[in-house]
């Protein structure tokens, strides 16, 4: 008698914090678990614990500074998936107007100090000491 398994079939819930990995909303997955402990993931306005289990058609609101963003389960999946297909999984909704607010203070913290000006870095302080006690 033989038995195949197919390896392709994809569970019906997972662990949130496995899926926010796996279409890589996050970079690890203790990052994901830590966010939602921080309650700053959100399942109908609800915040949530890592464990929760995430089925198909819910929406996933995380908080990140003053940013939210906002994404719907299209598939649950609990392997990590390559950025390319993780659309097959979920769904941006996230505003543009949020988009926009990212880069403004991305663009605002970059040129808070340009490199070379304030107070010098270790680095650039031991390049400088070099310099001055030839």
């Amino acid at each position: 008698m033989m038995i195949i398994l197919n390896m392709n079939i994809q569970p019906e819930k997972v662990r949130i914090d496995k899926w926010m990995w796996a279409v890589r909303i996050f970079k690890t997955r203790s990052q994901a678990a830590e966010a939602c402990a921080k309650g700053k993931v959100f399942i109908d306005e609800t915040a949530v614990k890592a464990s929760r289990m995430v089925k198909t058609g819910e929406t996933i609101s995380i908080r990140r500074g003053s940013f939210t963003l906002v994404f719907q389960v299209i598939q649950p999946i609990e392997n990590r998936v390559a950025a390319a297909v993780k659309d097959q999984f979920c769904k941006d909704l996230t505003s543009a107007d949020e988009y926009e607010k990212i880069k403004m203070h991305s663009l605002a913290v970059r040129t808070y100090r340009q490199h070379n000006e304030g107070r010098p870095t270790k680095k650039e302080r031991r390049a400088l000491d070099d310099f001055l006690d030839w």
